[in-house]
C-alpha cells in the first residue's frame, strides 16, 4: 500500500466528484422511471427501450472521450498544454459529428430504430414519440460529457459535480410538470419527460462551455481552438484512442444484442430489468469514480516515466477497488426490496427485479473490481487494445452465445436467463487480476 497521503488526497479529489456526479445522474434517471411507471407498466417498457439507443450512444460517447483521457492524462503529466488543446479539439469534433448522425437517424427512422429492440406492437407505436424527441438531446449530452470527461482528465471535476445537481432538480422540476400536468403545464406523459431531458441537456451544455470558455484558466481556449484540424493528434488518436472508441463501441453492442434478447421476453422482464440496471448502476458509482481518479493518476506518472511507481499506485487501488466492491455489492443485496418498492408496478414485475438484483448483487462484486482495472488502470497506462480483446471474446463468443441459448432454445425460467447475461462478470476480474501482475500493461504514447 503507497503510504505518501497526498497520493491519497489527489486520489479522492478526483474520485468523490465523479462519483457523487454519476449518483445524482442515476438519480435523475431513476427519478425518471419512477414518475413513468406511474403511468402503467407499458409506459416504463416503452421509454426503457427507447432509452436502449441513448444507452448504446452514451457508450460511443464515453468511448471517444476514453480514448482522449488515455493520452490526455499522459500529456497533463508533462503539463503540456497545448497538445492537450490539440486533442480536445480531436474530441470536439468527432463526437460531433457522430451525434448529429445519430440524432437524424433516430429521428426520422424511429420505427426501425425500436423494432430492432422489440418485437412488441404496443410498445414500438408507445415509445415512437418519445424517441423522436429525446434524439434532439444527442448533441447537447454529447459535447456537455465530453467536455466534462476533458476537464477532469486535468483534474478540474467540481464543474461536473455542479452541473449535475443543477440537472438533477430542473429533470425532477420539468417531469412532474410536464409527465402528470402540474404547475399549469399540459400533461404529455412520456412524450413530457422526454421535453424535460432535452431541456435539461441543454441547460447542462451551456454551463459547462460558459465554464470552459470564460472561467476556468488551467486549459485557456477560444471557440475557434475547437476547429482547427491537427493531423497529428488525429494520427495519435487513431492509433491510441480508437481501439478504447472501438471497444466502447463493440460492448455497447453487446448491451444492444442483450436488450433485444431481453425485449422478446415480455413487459414484466423489461421493466424489471430495467428496475435491475439502474440499483447497479447505482452500485457501481464509486468503483467509476475511482476508475476515473485512476486513469488520470496512472496516466501522469506513465507520461513522465516513472514506471516504479505506476506499479505501487496500481497495487493500491486494486486494493481499494476490492473494498469498494464488497460494501457496495452488500449494500445492493440489502435494499433491493426497499428500492423496488419505489416503482408503482405490478406485483409479477416486483417479484422479479428483486430476484434480478439478488443474482446482479453477486456478479458487483467481480464487476467492480475489473471494471474499475480496465477502464480505469489500464487505460490510463495505455493498454487499450488488451481491454477490447477481452471485451469482445466475453461479449461476441461467452455472454451472448449463452444468453441467447437460455432464452431462445433451452426456454429457461428469467431469472436463469439474467444470469446468463452477466456470466461474464463472474470471470473477467480474475483476467484483470493476472494481466496488472506483469508489465506488459504499461505503455507510454507521449511524443516529445
Amino acid at each position: 500500500m503507497v503510504k505518501d497521503k497526498d497520493f491519497y488526497k489527489t486520489l479522492a479529489k478526483l474520485a468523490l466528484p465523479v462519483a457523487l456526479q454519476q449518483l445524482i445522474s442515476l438519480c435523475v434517471v431513476m427519478l425518471d422511471n419512477v414518475m413513468v411507471a406511474s403511468l402503467g407498466d407499458l409506459a416504463l417498457s416503452s421509454v426503457s427501450q427507447a432509452n436502449q439507443v441513448t444507452v448504446f450512444f452514451t457508450f460511443i460517447v464515453r468511448g471517444v472521450s476514453g480514448g482522449a483521457a488515455l493520452m490526455i492524462s499522459q500529456y497533463w503529466g508533462k503539463k503540456d498544454v497545448e497538445r492537450i488543446k490539440q486533442i480536445f479539439a480531436v474530441i470536439f469534433q468527432v463526437t460531433g459529428f457522430i451525434a448529429v448522425a445519430v440524432n437524424i437517424f433516430v429521428f426520422f427512422c424511429p420505427e426501425l430504430v425500436l423494432r430492432f429492440f422489440t418485437n412488441d406492437a404496443d410498445i414500438i407505436v408507445s415509445a415512437q414519440g418519445y424517441i423522436k424527441i429525446v434524439s434532439f438531446s444527442y448533441l447537447l449530452f454529447a459535447l456537455a460529457d465530453t467536455f466534462a470527461a476533458m476537464l477532469r482528465c486535468v483534474e478540474i471535476v467540481k464543474i461536473t459535480f455542479a452541473v449535475s445537481v443543477f440537472s438533477l432538480f430542473t429533470n425532477l422540476f420539468l417531469n412532474y410538470s410536464l409527465i402528470g400536468g402540474n404547475f399549469g403545464f399540459p400533461a404529455l406523459g412520456i412524450e413530457g419527460a422526454a421535453i424535460a431531458t432535452v431541456i435539461s441537456r441543454g441547460l447542462e451544455l451551456a454551463i459547462v462551455m460558459v465554464f470552459f470558455f470564460c472561467i476556468q484558466k488551467r486549459i485557456p481556449a477560444k471557440s475557434i481552438d475547437l476547429f482547427r484540424v491537427d493531423k497529428l493528434m488525429y494520427k495519435d488518436y487513431a492509433k491510441y484512442g480508437l481501439p478504447i472508441l472501438i471497444g466502447d463501441i463493440q460492448w455497447g453492442m453487446v448491451g444492444v444484442f442483450k436488450s433485444v434478447i431481453i425485449g422478446r421476453l415480455g413487459v414484466s422482464m423489461i421493466s424489471a430489468a430495467n428496475i435491475a440496471d439502474t440499483i447497479m448502476q447505482l452500485g457501481l458509482i464509486f468503483s467509476n469514480g475511482l476508475a476515473s481518479a485512476a486513469c488520470v493518476v496512472i496516466g501522469k506518472t506513465v507520461g513522465v516515466k516513472n514506471y516504479e511507481l505506476t506499479r505501487k499506485y496500481s497495487t493500491t487501488i486494486q486494493i481499494i477497488f476490492v473494498g469498494v466492491g464488497v460494501v457496495m455489492s452488500s449494500m445492493v443485496f440489502l435494499l433491493r426490496d426497499p428500492f423496488v418498492s419505489l416503482y408503482d408496478v405490478s406485483s409479477e414485475t416486483s417479484t422479479l427485479a428483486a430476484q434480478l438484483i439478488a443474482i446482479g448483487a453477486i456478479t458487483l462484486l467481480g464487476t467492480s473490481y475489473h471494471v474499475a482495472c480496465f477502464t480505469g488502470i489500464n487505460r490510463g497506462a495505455g493498454d487499450s487494445k488488451f481491454v477490447f480483446k477481452v471485451d469482445m471474446i466475453c461479449g461476441w463468443l461467452v455472454m451472448l452465445p449463452l444468453s441467447f441459448l437460455t432464452a431462445f432454445v433451452f426456454k429457461a425460467p428469467l431469472p436463469v436467463i439474467f444470469i446468463a447475461t452477466r456470466i461474464d462478470q463472474c470471470f473477467k476480474w480474475i483476467v484483470a487480476l493476472i494481466r496488472l501482475k506483469g508489465d506488459r500493461w504499461i505503455t507510454n504514447i507521449v511524443r516529445e
